[in-house]
């Protein structure tokens, strides 16, 4: 039996490394909670069209990122229990749908520091503002652009549904992927009906146009 000294040294030495892993804990939600709301107002001003404020916001995102994942390196179970996923995926969603909007390179999973599985849920979930942005665009009447942007979800889709393994992999990339499948098709719904709108007033016009022809 080990004597009360010795005892009370391992207590010590364990309650001093759960003090510690519990401030690790509690400043990477912290910084969990920044990145998660400079991700949130990036992916904002991209649909104010405010570009450089996005990519400002971005760089904070990842200078946030770049911190705590630093601080929690050493708790391996810390950082894969789930808030670090979480939003690290936020910050993949902003990253590719800025890149996406200005038809810019997609920004790499390394290059952002960002775990595969957290970097294909966000492309994922980038998707849904993709159509955000299609929907402006086709209330600006930029067909154009919209077709674009479908073009981009219909790969995105193509991409993920190639990727079959376990969700304990993948982070529940299924559900995701179901989910841009809704979100393209409701998208390409839109459009077809916002090209054929567009198509049947161009054809009255042209009606209007030679009736009033006819009568001069």
């Amino acid at each position: 039996m080990q004597t009360t000294s010795e005892l009370e040294t391992i207590v010590d030495r364990i309650v001093a490394t759960l003090k510690h892993k519990n401030e690790v804990r509690d400043i990477t939600l912290q910084r969990s909670r920044e990145m998660i709301r400079f991700c949130a107002n990036s992916i904002r001003a991209t649909h104010r069209h405010e570009f450089g404020a996005a990519a400002a916001l971005l760089t904070q995102a990842q200078e946030a990122a770049a911190q705590m994942i630093e601080e929690v390196r050493e708790f391996p179970d810390l950082y894969y229990a789930g808030y670090v996923q979480d939003a690290t995926k936020e910050l993949a969603e902003a990253a590719i749908t800025l890149a996406v909007v200005n038809h810019e390179p997609l920004p790499e999973p390394e290059a952002l520091h960002i775990e595969y599985a957290a970097y294909l849920n966000g492309l994922g979930e980038a998707t849904g503002e993709m159509r955000r942005y299609a929907l402006d665009a086709m209330r600006r009447d930029e067909l154009e652009t919209a077709e674009w942007l479908l073009s981009v979800m219909d790969d995105v889709y193509t991409s993920l549904v190639t990727i079959d393994f376990p969700d304990a992999l993948t982070d529940g990339l299924r559900r995701t992927t179901d989910l841009v499948r809704g979100v393209t098709e409701r998208t390409r719904g839109d459009l077809t009906t916002t090209v054929q709108e567009h198509k049947l007033q161009a054809a009255l016009r042209e009606f209007e146009n030679r009736l009033s022809s006819d009568t001069i």
